[in-house]
């Protein structure tokens, strides 16, 4: 559904006028046309050494790209969570964009960093760092597309790098605290207590080594039915470790801190006809009280706003 909404996004801001037509190979609407499964290009698992931190990255490399999109994660910051979604929105654009997912410094299978904790600041700075080192010489628009506090840190990107980056899209974005949220009161919580963050992460850790068939089997029970068997592996792999829990708890706490503010709704009225906003009728990291207020601070009428069911 993402992927697709996207895509829509893509054709009604105008992003694929500068090219043929993205849809030119097919005369049917997008939602009626149907991609064979065993078509589906794959995405690829790679790690990067950006600014001495080890990264891992999921990469479509397109043979005719018309863009660059640049996916930034929630947290946690795995990128492995994202391959069916990276795979259908470079379906969704019949291959006319290269896709890089960028994961979080320190929040993979293995303990790179030997436990060091990296704040909201420090993954935005390390994005920036790898535009700059991979991404430098890219003579294709850049296009920055995030999830939840991916959104927020695609907005900073936006802000530092305003030459280089043609639009932006936030998928359920979390660009400030939602006061009436339950759920995010109690990981403000936890993220804020070292000692409660390290028992939790202690947890995961136990949990993770335990036999992968048991495993699997409480992250389901816990997370429910309707997560994907990728979204299941990549929790058993990546998540049940103790420096990534950590990492995600802290990187939590610093953005409690951080989104205690007012976003900027100054640079948003300036780059409104860069900038989309898709949020979740049911989510509450980005709740619809979010966006009626972001629409009666920015008043569009190019910033593109889209409620849909999460």
């Amino acid at each position: 559904m993402g992927a697709y909404r996207i895509s829509e996004v893509w054709r009604s801001q105008g992003l694929c006028s500068f090219r043929r037509d993205c849809t030119s190979k097919y005369s049917l609407p997008m939602d009626e046309v149907k991609f064979p499964l065993f078509h589906r290009t794959r995405a690829i698992s790679q790690m990067c050494n950006i600014s001495s931190y080890t990264t891992e990255l999921l990469e479509i490399n397109s043979k005719e790209p018309l863009m660059q999109i640049l996916f930034i994660p929630g947290n946690p910051g795995i990128v492995s969570f994202y391959r069916d979604f990276v795979e259908a929105l470079y379906e969704n654009l019949e291959g006319h964009a290269s896709i890089t997912a960028i994961g979080h410094i320190s929040q993979g299978g293995k303990d790179l960093e030997r436990r060091k904790m990296f704040s909201l600041q420090e993954q935005i700075s390390h994005k920036v760092d790898y535009i700059e080192q991979e991404l430098r010489t890219c003579q294709l628009p850049i296009v920055l597309v995030g999830h939840s506090i991916g959104s927020y840190i695609c907005l900073e990107i936006f802000k530092r790098l305003q030459h280089q980056v043609k639009y932006f899209i936030g998928l359920y974005p979390f660009l400030t605290l939602n006061k009436e949220s339950q759920t995010q009161a109690l990981i403000g919580k936890i993220a804020g207590s070292a000692i409660i963050s390290a028992a939790v992460s202690s947890f995961a850790s136990l949990v993770g080594s335990l036999p992968t068939r048991v495993s699997r089997v409480i992250v389901r029970r816990f997370l429910g039915p309707s997560w994907s068997t990728t979204a299941i592996d990549a929790t058993c792999k990546h998540l049940l470790q103790y420096h990534t829990m950590r990492n995600v708890l802290f990187m939590a706490m610093t953005e409690f801190r951080k989104l205690s503010e007012d976003p900027d709704w100054e640079f948003m009225k300036r780059k409104q006809s860069q900038i989309a906003l898709l949020f979740g009728v049911d989510d509450h990291w980005g709740p619809l009280s979010v966006f009626e207020e972001q629409k009666r601070e920015v008043k569009p009428p190019g910033l593109v706003f889209v409620a849909i069911y999460h």
